[in-house]
């Protein structure tokens, strides 16, 4: 007599194993979307760093471009801020970057359009809100923008758009 597995036998793993994947694969894909979004949450608060750094030294904030220019998407882009205000105040990311940047001195509560604008002196009012740092992105690529924003004033960061939308 053999001893083997049966075709049925096989067929309920490979059963399971597919239901394990229709389960672990869209999961996975959240967790990678969630995980870039580190990246916008740590750059808001390196550019907060660097615009009350500029600040202390020079009694005004300084407004920033849409950096880089045109619309983000799912692949990262290489970073460009000469002449965009970044650079006056000292900020530059480590690498390429999935979000697009700005600092404004309106909120920015629209996440279709691009955040910052023409660098500016922007006078550094003690406990009134000077200065809005912004980032917009589209990780997922079907041309929803969402992103997230933080003031001078306030060390939390809010989301622009609809929650959950990467």
């Amino acid at each position: 007599m053999r001893k083997a597995f049966t075709l049925i036998e096989l067929m309920v793993v490979v059963a399971i194993i597919a239901i394990l994947a229709a389960i672990a694969i869209p999961q996975y894909r959240q967790f990678q979307l969630k995980s870039k979004t580190s990246e916008a949450k740590m750059n808001l608060g390196a550019i907060k760093s660097c615009e009350e750094a500029y600040a202390a030294e020079n009694d005004h904030y300084r407004t920033a471009n849409a950096t880089p220019s045109g619309n983000p998407g799912p692949a990262k882009r290489s970073w460009s801020g000469t002449g965009t205000g970044f650079d006056d105040i000292g900020f530059e990311p480590a690498g390429n970057v999935y979000y697009q940047y700005g600092v404004q001195t309106s909120d920015w509560t629209d996440p279709s359009t691009a955040p910052g604008q023409t660098p500016a002196n922007v006078t550094a009012r003690s406990g009134s809100v000077d200065i809005y740092m912004c980032a917009r992105g589209d990780l997922d690529g079907d041309g929803t923008y969402a992103g997230f924003k933080m003031n001078d004033e306030n060390t939390t960061i809010a989301s622009v758009g609809t929650p959950g939308e990467f």
